[in-house]
């Protein structure tokens, strides 16, 4: 597969394994296994039948710690589905600039929206964002639920380079005129794409990717509701998750603005999963409102 980012760092076997055997030589003797599909921000590995390691692809962190490192062990009891909890923290080295992590295995597979029940996997999801709503946000880290119009100066860049439906300007135009979030920030996990869903017996059982999570406007969440691939599914979140209009038409600007950034960044040969299901929820987002 051709390279998702043009800056981004070649991560093989290799080079994981000598990273193991000099910071963390009691796993070193381990199985290791890429896992396919590859995310866009983390190369990850399985490494024997517990852990997992995350690796940045480009622009990793220069200091130690993150927001899943230090939050994610906190989360974990608070939320009903499985997520990874950090368990160690890998250094720079000469043969690889950034920070790293190693975190618990989650069992699960990733099922493509049309081969699972949307349905169920809306009131899934409802459930789980319903659950962080209750966490309490205090002294936790901003995430990516910022006010809808701090995202319209990057949206123009990338709507410069989308090559697509015409209409999606007037459209963003109209989540920009919604009212913003005025109640308190609420946690959001941030990134909601089903390929960051792990499913058992037909159920979201664990979510995993958690770098965009924090607390803010509950919309950049909500928003999965489009990521269903279906008006049926997506009514189905809101029955089960009630969002008032103003967040609901910000969720469909947020899922807006992300099909928008990932159909004129991407191509079908460098990210083919991640390029369809953005063709997906923007036809679903100009179709069916």
């Amino acid at each position: 597969m051709a390279k998702m980012h043009a800056d981004e760092l070649r991560i093989e076997e290799a080079l994981v394994r000598r990273l193991l055997a000099s910071q963390f030589p009691h796993w070193a003797h381990l199985p290791l296994r890429r896992i396919e599909p590859g995310g866009t921000v983390n190369a990850i590995f399985r490494v024997g039948v517990e852990l997992s390691v995350r690796l940045p692809r480009r622009d990793g962190p220069t200091a130690p710690g993150s927001k899943e490192f230090d939050w994610l062990a906190t989360l974990a009891p608070l939320v009903p589905v499985d997520v990874p909890v950090p368990v160690a923290q890998g250094r720079p080295s000469a043969e690889y600039p950034w920070f790293w992590e190693i975190h618990t295995w989650v069992e699960g597979e990733t099922v493509p929206v049309d081969q699972i029940d949307a349905i169920q996997a809306a009131r899934d999801l409802a459930t789980l964002i319903g659950a962080m709503h209750q966490i309490d946000p205090a002294g936790a880290p901003p995430g990516r639920g910022i006010p809808l119009a701090e995202r319209d100066e990057e949206f123009r860049q990338w709507l410069a380079r989308f090559d697509g439906d015409p209409t999606v300007t007037a459209e963003w135009e109209r989540a920009l005129a919604a009212p913003p979030w005025d109640g308190p920030p609420v946690w959001h996990h941030g990134d909601l794409d089903v390929r960051n869903w792990l499913v058992r017996d037909g159920r979201i059982s664990g979510v995993i990717d958690w770098g965009s999570m924090g607390v803010g406007d509950p919309a950049c969440d909500v928003m999965v509701a489009w990521k269903l691939h279906s008006p049926a599914a997506r009514d189905a979140f809101r029955d089960a998750l009630p969002a008032d209009d103003a967040t609901w038409e910000r969720a469909r600007g947020w899922v807006l603005s992300q099909a928008v950034a990932i159909l004129a960044y991407y191509t079908p040969e460098n990210n083919p999963i991640l390029f369809h299901e953005a063709e997906s929820w923007l036809d679903l987002v100009l179709t069916a409102g």
